[in-house]
């Protein structure tokens, strides 16, 4: 399980190593434009089963934390999905991969 710490506080999102890295070209294409926006979840079970949403912009630091040392493939369709969700009106919002076996990307774990 990979993590997104954000800034320099307590707070990491805990993904697996395929979601984030989706997430990073998607988070890094929109942040190397000079965009700020919101990235939302719905919280793993562990953590309340809740929602979460933190604010993205370029002067905030982000820490891509892979647990696995191999580079994933990329799925196309999957970061389409993602990039359409980072450009709507509520920003980006985490989507399970498209045609995967449901529970196959897991709800992210966040620790504050």
């Amino acid at each position: 399980m990979g993590k997104l710490l954000y800034s320099s506080s307590a707070i990491d999102i805990g993904f697996d190593d395929r979601a984030l890295a989706h997430l990073q070209i998607v988070i890094g294409a929109k942040l190397r434009r000079g965009e700020k926006f919101f990235f939302s979840w719905q919280d793993n079970v562990n953590v309340g089963s809740g929602r979460s949403s933190i604010w993205l912009e370029p002067s905030i630091p982000l820490y891509f934390k892979f647990s696995g040392s191999k580079p994933v493939s990329i799925n196309k369709a999957w970061v389409d999905a993602l990039v359409l969700s980072a450009n709507s009106t509520t920003g980006l919002t985490f989507l399970p991969e498209p045609g995967a076996p449901r529970g196959v990307t897991e709800l992210p774990h966040s620790h504050v």
